[in-house]
């Protein structure tokens, strides 16, 4: 039988278990090398794309408006989206820093799901705010007043909090008595309760409900928000002014499909896809964090004029210096 002090120190160690250790991707392991270098490529345009997307909000007055803050938010996250895991999986890859602690673990899972979470309520605002612009112009200003933004934007990050904080208690109360190998880059929810030597029913369900659900409601209201804006952008008289209310919509439309399609596609595979090889799902869920915030301000920067107009006028003025 063992003695009350062993039994307390291992109860302990399997609620606060050592590092784990993240293995890249599976099968792939000698080619690590060579796919971090399109990895680090497409984080750097990430990362230069949605600082100088920052910059020029910060700076032009005439970006000072509700669907520009928006915009800037929507970049902010993709930075924490990005930043929260493709250092760690270059380490793998080029390093061999494969060791992470629990506390770590913990943090990356839990800021790479808040983010994850926060994109789509922010995509979700920035429709309200296209279909406040297009149905109702002349009460644009009074409605989306900078009390009324700072509501939506503290409202809609408390909710992705609330949704995703649980996760970590959830992962908290398992005990680790088994491999501490995670066949993947990153941490993430589901990926880590399947390490434990417990039933994770509880983790399984809400880590899959909760945001799935989350993910739904955001586009149905974005798909109701869009149903209105066509119909009022389909009775505008002029030609001229249905083609500019259709630009304004046309890169939020194309970031809402670079987002979704490929978030859904993942939920599905990893939950149904049981023939998607495991490879093949950690290649595509590593893509899906870099590609999204390194297309995002490429699209704004094409399909806004005025974005682009800026960025014209921020290089032409650097290239005279």
């Amino acid at each position: 039988v063992p003695s009350w002090s062993a039994m307390i120190i291992s109860n302990l160690s399997s609620y606060n278990p050592g590092p784990f250790i993240l293995v890249g991707i599976p099968g792939l392991e000698q080619f690590h090398l060579w796919i971090g270098i399109p990895f680090c490529i497409i984080y750097i345009v990430a990362v230069l794309g949605n600082c100088i997307l920052l910059y020029l909000i910060a700076v032009e007055r005439s970006l000072h408006e509700p669907m520009f803050f928006f915009l800037s938010m929507l970049a902010m996250t993709d930075l924490i989206l990005s930043t929260t895991t493709v250092p760690k999986t270059l380490g793998i890859f080029w390093l061999g820093a494969r060791e992470i602690t629990f506390p770590g673990c913990l943090t990356q899972m839990f800021f790479l799901h808040f983010s994850f979470v926060l994109d789509s309520a922010i995509l979700m605002a920035m429709a309200f705010d296209r279909y406040v612009a297009i149905c109702s112009p002349l009460r644009y200003t009074t409605i989306l007043t900078p009390k009324t933004i700072i509501k939506i934007v503290v409202g809609i990050a408390f909710r992705s909090f609330c949704i995703i904080l649980p996760d970590v208690f959830l992962l908290t109360c398992l005990p680790f008595c088994r491999t501490h190998i995670i066949p993947h880059t990153y941490c993430e929810h589901i990926g880590v309760a399947r390490l434990a030597c417990a039933d994770i029913s509880i983790n399984i369900w809400y880590g899959f409900c909760v945001p799935v659900m989350t993910l739904i409601s955001d586009v149905i209201l974005i798909a109701v928000s869009y149903t209105f804006i066509l119909c009022a952008v389909f009775r505008l008289p002029s030609r001229d002014a249905l083609q500019k209310a259709l630009g304004t919509c046309g890169s939020h439309v194309c970031v809402i499909l670079v987002f979704y399609t490929p978030a859904f596609f993942s939920i599905l595979a990893h939950r149904f896809g049981h023939n998607v090889s495991r490879t093949f799902h950690i290649m595509f869920a590593n893509l899906y964090i870099v590609i999204p915030p390194a297309l995002n301000p490429i699209v704004y920067g094409v399909k806004t004029k005025q974005i682009r107009a800026k960025v014209k006028l921020l290089f032409s003025t650097k290239g005279m210096e």
